[in-house]
């Protein structure tokens, strides 16, 4: 915004610093001077004014305020001294009605008789022009001088243009649709009823806050001045503004706020200049609507805090003087604490953190040296849900796997092929969709849509979720009906899809399940078969022949299969889907993050397969247990590569394939001592009558 240095000057009886000083000493504790500019005899000075200082300081009094408090220079008094004519009264002119006291706080009015309109002086047009107006006649020119130099627009009619009887009215209303008005600069606007106006009897006379009409603009016929000075709503005038995209000064200092105390100030500082200039007749008294009358602010201020705040102990005394110096009343109500008065035309301070800015800025930020504060560094809580989770992440997305994310919700279709039973699954109260009707009880239904959807694009697709379940709470597995309160539990599920058949998926999927938990630091893994159904899983999910509980010691932490030929079918896939599906609360609770290092042996490793015959009722733990028990330090590892059921085996038998891996860690085995482990292996199976060794 552009300030005149010489009009700043006129404020102040003592010299003011020079202008590059004076931009200096504004930049370091108002605002940021961006040019300072020599424009004839006078000079320039942009000033970029914070939003939030605009109600007092878009003008040039409000400028000198900032000038006054920073260089503790006076102001001159600033008293308009007007002679009124007590012949003539305004209440025989002008009446005003205002329509909403919401959209209008306060609206002042006088009457000028008898001006005689001309040119303005030169030092006023000198002025306007170094601020970027243009001068027109002494009447606006003072109007357009007085917003200036205040902060508050005015407007001036002429009052033999405004409709009515021997006293004139006039309305603050909001405009009807239809109405028109041709503003001063011969544009002509529609409006409606989110444009509030200024109008007389019959038609509008001005958009409110926004521009004045044509039709009761001063001319060089006018004999008759009425003033306004009003404070309008600033939603209300940006909207009209908006509306008519109109934007002028008058609008964008509305829309910023105004002081309701200012309009009084600035009227009579016009019709004084009127008088002074234009040899008008000011009427007694001010006909001004101000229903609710608004009170300085008073804010309690501890002094403690100040320092606190500032991280400065500044003397008291000098707190007294900046408040004095910024026109802020101060009573001391005990030996810390001060009770502030802040004057009207302060919109921004409210707090008394605003007051401390206020010390701060004025005293010079540049005088509080940088200290490092003081506190207690206390490390935050480890959360090893989200470790583990992270840990976890990487794992599968290093073995190959793709994170996805899907929805927390399932449909009928999927509650029906998966045969979720109403007491199971939880209903929402209000579904986004069919789609969308009950929170998930399990991750799977979602995995198995994701790959119905990529299996368009791709021959093989590896991807995991973690996330959330819901189920009804449960006794036993038996679902208490009078207690249907929701359980949430965390998995972590991962399947390997693919459109062939192939017949390794369900060991390529073990093996990242062994890999998965290796990782994370837990032995005693094994897998038990899948007998029975247990509450946190659905059997009609799995292959009845190609599925295994997944334990640690005694405890089931999740499952591994093959997905059920019925269920693909449901769900309209072709091929050979594995998943598992483990708890990540139980996971996180036998998770370790120390690690014993043991280095790769340098000696190459044996393997021998073993097959061995046994009753159906057989679990693989017993078979692996009875390897474990004989094999002593020369085993390095076991792993189940088969397990076959078909007709070529006699009824009631089924098949187990093992790779067994020998390797020591100080030498190369011999065969001999291999074949010599290994028979000892084959003894004790076939010690069971019902078990037989395939050779």
């Amino acid at each position: 915004m552009i300030f005149s240095y010489n009009w700043l000057q006129s404020f102040f009886q003592k010299k003011l610093p020079k202008p590059e000083k004076l931009a200096e000493v504004l930049t370091m504790h108002s605002f940021e001077v961006e040019e300072v500019k020599k424009v004839g005899k006078d000079f320039v000075l942009d000033i970029d004014v914070l939003p939030n200082r605009g109600p007092d300081c878009f003008s040039h009094i409000g400028i000198a305020r900032e000038c006054a408090a920073i260089t503790e220079l006076r102001i001159k008094n600033q008293e308009s001294r007007i002679k009124e004519d007590k012949k003539l009264k305004a209440e025989d002119f002008i009446k005003v009605k205002v329509r909403d006291k919401e959209d209008c706080y306060r609206y002042t009015a006088r009457v000028v008789a008898d001006v005689k309109i001309g040119p303005s002086p030169k030092w006023i047009q000198e002025r306007l022009r170094v601020c970027g107006l243009r001068p027109i006649n002494n009447i606006v020119d003072i109007a357009n001088y007085v917003m200036l130099e205040t902060g508050q627009p005015l407007h001036a009619f002429d009052f033999d243009k405004i409709e009515g009887g021997k006293i004139k009215e006039i309305i603050v209303r909001k405009a009807r649709e239809g109405e028109k008005i041709v503003t001063l600069d011969d544009e002509k606007y529609n409006l409606d009823k989110d444009v509030l106006i200024i109008a007389d009897q019959k038609r509008p006379l001005a958009v409110a806050g926004v521009k004045g009409g044509k039709k009761a603009e001063i001319d060089k016929n006018t004999k008759t001045v009425v003033l306004e000075s009003a404070n309008f709503n600033p939603r209300v005038v940006r909207r009209g503004s908006k509306k008519l995209n109109l934007k002028t000064d008058a609008s964008w200092r509305f829309e910023h706020g105004i002081d309701l105390d200012l309009t009084e100030i600035a009227i009579n500082r016009a019709a004084d200049l009127i008088q002074e200039i234009a040899k008008g007749k000011i009427t007694s008294g001010l006909v001004d609507v101000y229903p609710k009358k608004v009170l300085p602010k008073k804010i309690k201020l501890d002094l403690n805090y100040v320092e606190e705040l500032l991280g400065i102990k500044i003397p008291e005394k000098e707190i007294k003087n900046i408040f004095q110096r910024l026109e802020f009343k101060i009573t001391q109500v005990s030996p810390m604490q001060l009770v502030v008065e802040v004057p009207t035309f302060r919109l921004d301070i409210f707090i008394p953190e605003d007051l401390i800015e206020e010390i701060g800025r004025i005293y010079g930020y540049q005088k509080i040296l940088a200290t490092f504060p003081v506190v207690s560094l206390i490390p935050p809580k480890k959360n090893f849900q989200i470790f583990w989770e992270d840990i976890i992440k990487n794992i599968l997305k290093e073995a190959g796997f793709a994170e996805i994310y899907n929805y927390s919700f399932i449909g009928d279709k999927e509650s029906k092929i998966f045969d979720y039973k109403n007491r199971e699954v939880i209903e929402l109260e209000n579904p986004v969709s069919s789609e969308q009707k009950y929170l998930r009880p399990s991750l799977i239904p979602n995995l198995l849509k994701n790959v119905e959807s990529n299996f368009r694009y791709f021959d093989e697709i590896k991807v995991f979720e973690l996330g959330k379940i819901f189920r009804k709470r449960t006794l036993r597995g038996v679902y208490d009906s009078k207690n249907p309160k929701m359980v949430e539990r965390k998995m972590i599920s991962a399947l390997i899809a693919e459109k062939g058949n192939s017949g390794e998926l369900f060991y390529r999927l073990k093996g990242t399940v062994d890999l998965l938990l290796n990782k994370l630091g837990i032995s005693d893994v094994w897998y038990d078969d899948y007998r029975q159904t247990p509450e946190e899983s659905k059997i009609i999910i799995w292959h009845s022949k190609k599925c295994a509980e997944i334990k640690v010691g005694s405890e089931e932490i999740g499952f591994l299969g093959e997905i059920s030929p019925r269920v693909l079918k449901d769900l309209n896939l072709k091929g050979k889907i594995v998943l598992f599906d483990l708890d990540f609360g139980k996971l996180v609770k036998l998770c370790s993050e120390e690690h014993e290092y043991q280095p790769i042996s340098q000696h190459p490793s044996a393997v021998r397969d073993l097959a061995v015959l046994v009753p159906r009722g057989v679990r693989v733990v017993e078979v692996l247990n009875k390897i474990g028990a004989v094999s002593g330090s020369l085993v390095r590892d076991v792993d189940l590569f088969d397990i076959y059921e078909g007709e070529e085996l006699p009824r009631g038998k089924k098949n187990l394939a093992f790779h067994i891996i020998y390797q020591a860690e100080n030498r190369t085995l011999k065969s001999k001592e291999v074949d010599k482990v290994q028979e000892k292996i084959i003894r004790l199976l076939e010690k069971d009558p019902e078990w037989q060794v395939r050779r």
